[in-house]
């Protein structure tokens, strides 16, 4: 037994896994096809935004405006695309409120998927002619793809899976996202010398199309198991309010407290991601040469990501619950910014980069998603999309233009912001275990009377 090899140990529980859980292989192609076509599109958003070329990145008019009031907007480049896309979130939001309130799951589930299928042909024909502006649209676009559809995909598991199966099952599902997401950068890496910016549109369509056809396959199981334990249908209309969402982020501890970690998370990524981007403007000029330095870096964290999924994630969530995976993560990025405040080299950035997105991924991502196995189904569609969208994104505008206050004092004084906020990270994650562990168990939710959620 001390001489078996960890990885086919991993591998033959994967296997019984998926014997003991059809709909799992299902999430797994799933999850792994959304990430490979995100990942496809990531390297090119963040050579956009790392772009010298500003009429690449924005609009005519746009560009003209700044420099009528005397403001040169390539030195605000990240400030405007952060604050436009919160912008976006927050008009957003209510028409998904809408669109979740009024359509059952069968009609806005699709209907999430086809609309960036359709999008992605239009930003293939815009970057085939190289239209002025396409980097500013393509860089919102990427950013509410991204938390939109993941949030829509871990919202859609907490409906197959019950608390005990996501334990077991979401490391899986996660190591899945991250065999994706070494995919995307790579088939990036390889085709964009050969076939252009543009054609990568297509390759990610063709991803979502996939995913498109899981997500058909897997709500079979998703109305079995509402049936089976006889919880409030998927299948007809949630109702409510359109802006519930919100509105129980406000009421509900459990939920604040979600809000704090992931502002504060968002917060140390964010300086983090500006110090990159200057490090890359500087020594990167060629758009074909920063796409592929941020493919490079996908890969570093979508390794060490894999590592853990397959090692730790199952392990510690199945054993000692979800605490170690929320607690972990701010442990290793309050270390990492501790020696960046002391020696801001660009290699220390590079490498707590790297630590500080894969322990997200791998640990605290999974486990603040099995939480929504255990409540209704507003607070999963609704404040869960709320948190990954408004509040996410509103934690990177604050942030951003933080780190531009900041950046004038020196990179120590950044990275010293970054420790404080990895600390409150790291209490909030405490506070978000003590609401948890008021939640009913998986065998009371079971017992609740017919027609409500666990």
């Amino acid at each position: 037994m001390s001489h078996s090899n960890p990885l086919s140990g991993s591998l033959g529980r994967f296997r019984a896994a998926l014997a003991e859980s059809p709909p799992l292989l299902w999430a797994f192609l799933y999850f792994f096809c959304l990430l490979s076509g995100y990942y496809v599109l990531r390297p090119v958003r963040e050579a956009m935004a790392a772009s010298s070329d500003v009429q690449a990145v924005f609009p005519p008019a746009m560009i003209e405006f700044f420099a009528t009031r005397g403001m040169a907007l390539k030195d605000f480049t990240l400030q405007v695309l952060f604050t436009c896309t919160f912008l976006i979130m927050l008009l957003l939001q209510p028409i998904y409120g809408w669109v979740v309130s009024r359509y059952p799951r069968r009609v806005f589930l699709p209907g999430v998927y086809g609309f960036f299928i359709v999008t992605l042909l239009l930003f293939y024909a815009l970057f085939h002619i190289g239209a002025p502006g396409r980097g500013m649209a393509f860089f919102l676009w990427t950013a509410v793809f991204n938390l939109f559809a993941v949030a829509v995909f871990w919202s859609f598991m907490a409906d197959i899976f019950t608390n005990v199966e996501a334990r077991k099952y979401y490391g899986y599902i996660g190591a899945a996202g991250t065999l994706g997401a070494f995919l995307g950068p790579m088939l990036t890496r390889g085709l964009v010398g050969q076939i252009g910016i543009a054609n990568l549109m297509l390759v990610s369509a063709g991803f979502l199309a996939v995913c498109l056809l899981c997500l058909l396959r897997l709500r079979l199981w998703a109305v079995a198991r509402e049936h089976e334990r006889k919880l409030v249908s998927g299948e007809v209309p949630m109702g409510g309010e359109v802006l519930a969402g919100l509105k129980l982020i406000v009421r509900e501890p459990l939920l604040r407290w979600l809000a704090v970690m992931v502002v504060l998370g968002v917060g140390v990524g964010t300086l983090l991601y500006n110090e990159q981007a200057a490090i890359v403007r500087r020594f990167y000029t060629d758009p074909a040469a920063s796409t592929a330095y941020y493919a490079t870096l996908d890969l570093a964290v979508n390794a060490l990501t894999l590592v853990v999924q397959l090692s730790l994630t199952r392990l510690l969530m199945s054993r000692y619950g979800i605490a170690p995976a929320l607690l972990i993560p701010g442990c290793a990025v309050i270390l990492g910014f501790s020696l960046l405040a002391a020696s801001p080299l660009p290699m220390m950035v590079a490498i707590v980069q790297v630590i500080t997105r894969a322990s997200e991924f791998s640990l605290a991502k999974p486990a603040r998603e099995t939480i929504y196995t255990r409540v209704g189904r507003e607070w999963r569609y609704k404040a869960g999309a709320a948190i990954d969208t408004v509040i996410y994104r509103g934690g990177d505008l604050s942030f951003v233009w933080l780190h531009k206050l900041l950046s004038a004092f020196g990179s120590s004084v950044v990275f010293a912001a970054g420790l404080l906020a990895a600390a409150g990270m790291t209490f909030g994650a405490w506070r978000l275990l003590r609401e948890e562990s008021k939640l009913p168990s998986e065998r009371a939710a079971a017992a609740a009377p017919t027609g409500t959620d666990p």
